[in-house]
């Protein structure tokens, strides 16, 4: 019998699959907005009882690589509306938001203006102690936070703690475009 310390622990969240009322607008999001690439489409077979669900595969950049899917969507036109107002901490969608990680500070800070100049709402802006991140939502309602890692030095001393900061920042103008790195905080070290 295998002892605990045997149990292998994931690496992580491979990917996720998201139903969606217009697969045509969905697919504009993911890859207009938030930059993604399609991958894949679901092909018709006899054994899947029944009609296939109409559905996609999207990859971001792993390394100059596609990864088989980060994202998949089916349609399923119907899905209740979205919610009027996206609320991060008590909103009515099954899934709070899905987290989109970008390569370097300066291609996160290239796709915030990036999106503000498609006019995408910034719901919220926020520096967390591991990361800065900024979340819009997609066509049904889904919170998208698009985020870069800060170094992992800055909060691998006290993970909890890095987890918990949060500092609110403006979500319009030149000002949700400013990102402060230098002055961030570090946590569990002599300077945080």
């Amino acid at each position: 019998m295998a002892s605990a310390g045997d149990v292998p622990t994931p690496v992580g969240v491979n990917h996720i699959v998201l139903n969606v009322r217009d697969i045509e607008e969905s697919h504009r999001f993911w890859t207009e907005i938030v930059g993604l690439k399609q991958v894949g489409t679901l092909h018709p077979r006899s054994d899947m009882g029944g009609p296939p669900p109409t559905m996609r595969f999207y990859s971001g950049d792993h390394d100059g690589k596609m990864a088989h899917h980060d994202v998949a969507l089916v349609e399923n036109p119907n899905l209740p509306e979205p919610p009027a107002q996206w609320n991060p901490f008590h909103g009515s969608q099954a899934i709070n938001h899905i987290a989109i990680g970008m390569p370097s500070r300066e291609s996160w800070m290239r796709k915030l203006a990036d999106l503000q100049a498609k006019g995408v709402k910034f719901h919220l802006r926020v520096n967390h102690g591991v990361t800065h991140s900024v979340y819009i939502t997609d066509p049904n309602g889904y919170g998208v936070e698009l985020l870069y890692e800060l170094p992992r030095e800055m909060w691998e001393g006290d993970i909890d703690a890095g987890l918990n900061y949060f500092e609110v920042l403006p979500t319009e103008g030149e000002a949700a475009l400013k990102d402060d790195l230098e002055n961030a905080p570090r946590f569990g070290t002599a300077g945080g």
